[in-house]
């Protein structure tokens, strides 16, 4: 998983290293699987949003809010040189490059270091434990990594603009990945807080909310959808 690797010079010698050895190299960029992600995609490749305009989002979580928050990924030493693009923008530019098929061309970002001093804990604590420390459970240590960020993307051979927007610092989103994606046809919006639900805008109709149903999707995006209308993914574990 991430960070696969510290730097491009390090990711060219992997890409070399499986080329020898026949191998897959890849990263778990798993919200492409989600049945609506799927779904989007259709849309756009079968010309739902005409040429596309505006490609916007994000991932936003809150588990590194405060200073007591600590993970060895804030640390570049550890993680990293940048940490919230690395960590989670990544999982949003690989969902919005599989589901538009464009790619990323250039960015200009902006981050932000909001905590630039955190309290290390002196034993190990698990992610997203939320436990309360002592003054004397941690020691203070500068943070060289953003928590937060604004990115412009330009794409290739596209007019389209992008905007993400990353943050791990927005106080009660957990882990909430979010697209809308306008063309000169329509629009379209997911989030993976509701990931059984695609919203689709129309200039001149009713817009429409798509509830995950295999019955009512593309073929190309129907196999992603295990069980039928009303039934959510995982349903199966509640049997268990």
């Amino acid at each position: 998983d991430k960070p696969l690797v510290m730097n491009s010079t390090e990711s060219k010698i992997l890409v070399e290293l499986a080329q020898k050895k026949g191998v897959v190299n890849a990263v778990t960029f798993n919200h492409r699987f989600y049945p609506l992600v799927q779904q989007s995609r259709a849309l756009i490749q079968q010309g739902g949003l005409g040429s596309l305009y505006i490609i916007q989002g994000g991932f936003h979580q809150d588990w590194l809010l405060y200073d007591t928050d600590y993970n060895w990924r804030v640390e570049a030493k550890e993680g990293g040189a940048v940490r919230a693009v690395g960590d989670i923008g990544t999982h949003w530019l690989d969902t919005i490059q599989f589901v538009t098929g464009l790619k990323v061309k250039a960015a200009f970002a902006n981050l932000r270091t909001m905590v630039p001093v955190r309290k290390k804990p002196k034993a190990s604590v698990e992610t997203f434990a939320g436990k309360e420390l002592k003054p004397s459970d941690y020691e203070k240590v500068p943070i060289d990594t953003e928590d937060c960020g604004i990115v412009l993307l330009k794409f290739v051979e596209s007019e389209a603009m992008g905007v993400m927007s990353v943050s791990q610092v927005s106080a009660g989103r957990k882990c909430r990945l979010f697209y809308e994606i306008y063309g000169k046809s329509g629009g379209l919006s997911w989030d993976s807080e509701m990931p059984n639900q695609l919203w689709m805008g129309h200039r001149d109709e009713p817009n429409e909310i798509l509830i995950k149903d295999p019955a009512l999707m593309d073929s190309t995006a129907k196999p992603f959808a295990r069980y039928p209308g009303g039934h959510a993914e995982g349903f199966p574990d509640s049997h268990t």
